[in-house]
């Protein structure tokens, strides 16, 4: 019910409003003549923007609804100010006896409708002082002394009204923004700024693009030389800050409807900055107004001008606007005079009783358009809505009230010293040539420390505020903030953003973007041909991450750090190695030892049978020798598991370099024996010599002796040392030995290569020897096996990383010793465990009786 209550209520405001202001509306509200007069015996001229006449083609009706009307006369009752900070300043001098004594100071006004002739007119109306009449050039109807012209608000209304007081040299003071045409001497020599020369308005608007994050923004400038200087700076700063401009629109001197082609691309961006004068701005903020342009944050540097009426749209096209005002000495006496200020005070003044009339209830008196005394009791100016009349002095009413002071001392000094001076008797008006205040009025100002001429430049503080203007009509300016180029890097802007009213659908900080944010995780990459705020987001790659959203290159974490599935944190790698703990590790030492016990099973059977033929037939001592040297064998391979420090890296290639070439030299010398026992059956010569004298049994220190003698150049030049493999797992620093030299490496297992194809050879060629218990093919066989795993392993290792590289090098022991063992011995073990019958001297006489028999048969 509330809500219900609330909204039709909220409805009714417009309608409200509408009727508060037209009723009783007479006609002498319309009638609106372009001067009044102030009197006194110097004048000062005063050209302010007030009030004007424009034709759109659709204008609402201020009171019927869906109405509309051809003609509307639009006042800015803001711009009133102006002309009450120069009564003030005026009444001030006169009442002050040390400045221009018995000398009054007056002032002609004259509305300036933003129009070149209607200025151009004005100002030959004042010159000529023939009011709205022929103008007659050079030529003054009225002999009144004058001083000096006031122009603004803008630059272009102070050009064209300098272009004919130039030519007379008449001082003029302009109290608009500072404007670099108008400080060339050549061009205007008795023109004079009041205002200060800020340069700091655009880096303070991209600075609150970059607090916003919004890098992705119009503009919208005049098509004049202003325009074009503000717009390189904000490409200068948006440069440097990374923001880019979506799109530029700059508006026409002489143009007055804007056309559709004009608003297109808008929708590209949510945050548009208009920066500009009154006169540049004006067409443009009242087309916005009736565009109903919603959904767009509007940064600008003008206060955009608010109806006192309202139609029957609660939305507004500036609600949520943020605007940049200049941070100045306010007068607070100025303030105190305005609230003193009403239409019976000051009778000739023309636009307090539309004020009285229009807010306070007056009415006009139908016979000569005089304001009655009807009005509401303490009526004041201060009791009006700030987006009608706003109480908190402006630049430029401080710019009036100083320029009023600087022509006032400028004329006291030339009476002092009296330059040219003529005093008429009989009452008369003092007179002179304007002209010859300019030496005067330049001292003056520059003393004063106002803009002329190569002034140095000043950075300004700058006062953010926030419009509120929903329901449309209520125009509340909140301050929210500040900006000061002076301050310290990173401390220039200060806001207040839980004061911020957003433009209509947005309820959060907008976002105004090209692209998406790039996440963490992720990288910005810039696409060809496009601006540097539009990009496309890549993640990270490899060992890199971005933490932070919308980096350019994302960093690449230490090595001793492992990044993240997410890509976005550095974490620390636990130290890994081959471990007893693990599957793999628990894997291969479980195989070792299991097949060490096989071994010394194998060892066990043969001592018990040590006196059987087959045990005797194949050399005992060979045998053991060689199944001892299998067992090392399959235990060194323990060395490469669990964590490696000094003493295993050394004892890692060592002992797997020794114990492999005894075990190779064995089976070379088994095979050699089988070769010369068959040899040997031939009485005398050096094959029965070599049998008798057990000369293979040399084999085995000879070969281990030159694998010493490399073991022991590979230990003293370059050893085996503990290494770390940052690289070979993502989330570990793999532990490791390093092999040191690896020609070294590669010069041992070459040499156990070269031995195992020795045997392999020596057992090939005895293969077919009639013996009852010939090993050569099995020889033969666990040569050709150990020589294919370690010729296989050598490709396999190299291109294996991390645990795997360890696990392949303990695999091929573990593939190499099972080869000696399953082919030597276990047709051995079978014979003597499972077929006894044919492990006897019976049974090999029968055998060879046999194949006795069956030879002579041949």
């Amino acid at each position: 019910m509330f809500y219900l209550v609330f909204i039709s209520w909220f409805l009714q405001i417009p309608k409200f409003v509408s009727t508060i202001i037209t009723v009783n509306t007479s006609l002498c509200f319309y009638k609106t003549p372009e001067d009044f007069h102030h009197e006194g015996d110097v004048k000062i001229g005063a050209f302010f923007p007030i009030h004007t006449y424009y034709s759109p083609n659709k204008v609402p009706h201020p009171s019927i609804p869906y109405t509309y009307i051809d003609n509307y006369l639009l006042y800015n009752f803001k711009n009133y100010q102006y002309i009450l900070a120069l009564v003030f300043a005026i009444e001030e001098i006169n009442g002050n006896p040390n400045i221009l004594p018995n000398i009054s100071l007056g002032f002609d006004f004259y509305n300036v409708r933003f129009t070149e002739k209607d200025t151009l007119m004005n100002a030959c109306f004042w010159l000529t002082a023939q009011g709205q009449k022929m103008i007659l050039p050079n030529y003054s109807c009225d002999k009144r002394s004058f001083t000096a012209a006031l122009t603004g608000t803008s630059w272009t209304t102070s050009a064209q009204i300098g272009t004919l007081l130039q030519l007379f040299k008449f001082p003029q003071l302009s109290f608009g923004p500072y404007e670099h045409i108008l400080s060339d001497r050549g061009q205007y020599s008795s023109l004079y700024q009041m205002a200060t020369k800020y340069t700091s308005i655009s880096l303070g608007i991209v600075s609150l693009m970059v607090h916003f994050k919004w890098s992705w923004v119009g503009l919208i400038l005049p098509d004049d030389h202003k325009g074009n200087i503000i717009l390189s700076e904000f490409r200068e700063y948006m440069e440097i800050k990374g923001v880019c401009i979506a799109f530029v629109k700059m508006i026409p001197v002489t143009w007055i409807s804007y056309s559709n082609k004009f608003w297109q691309n808008m929708d590209e961006t949510n945050v548009v900055i208009i920066y500009g004068d009154i006169d540049s701005l004006a067409g443009l903020m009242r087309n916005i107004g009736q565009r109903l342009l919603t959904g767009k944050v509007l940064v600008m540097n003008i206060e955009p001008y608010i109806t006192y009426y309202a139609d029957y749209f609660m939305l507004d096209s500036f609600h949520g606007s943020l605007i940049f005002t200049p941070n100045y000495r306010k007068s607070f006496e100025l303030t105190k005079f305005i609230q003193t200020v009403n239409p019976y005070k000051y009778p000739e003044d023309i636009y307090l009783p539309k004020f009285w009339h229009l807010f306070f209830k007056c009415s006009f008196s139908d016979v000569n358009c005089q304001l009655l005394a009807n009005c509401q009791s303490n009526a004041s100016l201060d009791m009006l809505p700030s987006f009608i009349f706003d109480m908190a002095v402006s630049e430029e009413s401080t710019n009036i009230y100083n320029a009023v002071y600087a022509v006032a001392h400028s004329l006291h000094q030339m009476i002092l010293q009296n330059l040219q001076i003529q005093q008429h008797e009989n009452g008369k008006a003092m007179a002179f040539f304007p002209w010859q205040l300019n030496i005067f009025l330049k001292d003056i100002v520059e003393r004063e420390n106002m803009s002329i001429g190569g002034r140095k430049k000043l950075n300004a503080e700058y006062d953010i505020f926030n419009l509120w203007n929903l329901p449309k009509g209520l125009g509340q300016k909140v301050k929210i903030g500040s900006f000061s180029a002076n301050a310290p890097e990173g401390q220039q802007l200060s806001l207040y953003e839980q004061k911020i009213q957003w433009a209509e659908g947005f309820s959060e900080i907008p976002q105004s973007l090209c692209s998406e944010s790039c996440m963490p995780g992720f990288r910005k990459v810039t696409l060809e041909g496009k601006a540097i705020c539009c990009y496309k987001c890549m993640p990270c790659a490899g060992n890199e991450i971005s933490n932070e959203t919308d980096v350019d290159q994302c960093v690449k974490c230490p090595e001793s750090h492992y990044a993240n599935t997410e890509k976005n944190h550095c974490f620390q790698k636990t130290v890994s190695f081959l471990a007893y703990e693990d599957t793999l590790g628990k894997t291969l030492a479980s195989i070792a030892l299991c097949l060490s016990a096989l071994t010394a099973f194998v060892i066990g059977v043969f001592v018990k049978h040590r006196e059987t033929p087959i045990v005797k037939a194949n050399n005992r001592g060979l045998s053991y020798t060689l199944l001892i040297t299998i067992t090392f064998c399959l235990l060194c391979s323990l060395n490469f598991i669990g964590q490696p420090n000094a003493a295993t890296c050394i004892l890692q290639q060592t002992i797997f370099g020794i114990t492999f070439t005894v075990a190779l030299a064995t089976v070379l010398a088994k095979a050699i024996t089988v070769v010369i026992a068959f040899k040997a059956t031939f009485p005398g010569g050096m094959v029965r010599w070599l049998m008798t004298s057990r000369a293979p049994s040399y084999i085995i220190p000879l070969c281990t002796l030159i694998q010493l003698l490399l073991c022991g150049m590979w230990m003293a030049t370059s050893p085996p040392f503990i290494d770390q493999d940052f690289h070979a797992e993502h989330e570990h620093i793999l532990l490791l030995c390093n092999k040191g030299s690896s020609v070294a490496f590669h010069c041992v297992l070459g040499y156990l290569c070269s031995l195992a194809l020795g045997g392999y050879i020596m057992a090939f060629l005895s293969r077919n020897l009639p013996d009852t218990f010939n090993e050569s093919k099995f020889l033969s066989f666990s040569m050709l096996v150990f020589f294919c795993v370690w010729v296989t392993f050598l490709p396999v290792y190299h291109s294996t990383k991390g645990k795997v590289m360890v696990a392949m090098e303990v695999f091929s022991i573990l593939a190499s010793s099972s080869a000696l063992l399953g082919f030597i011995f276990v047709p051995k073990c079978y014979i003597i465990l499972l077929r006894p019958d044919k492990n006897s001297f019976h049974h090999i006489r029968e055998k060879t009786h046999s194949r006795r028999n069956k030879s002579l048969k041949m």
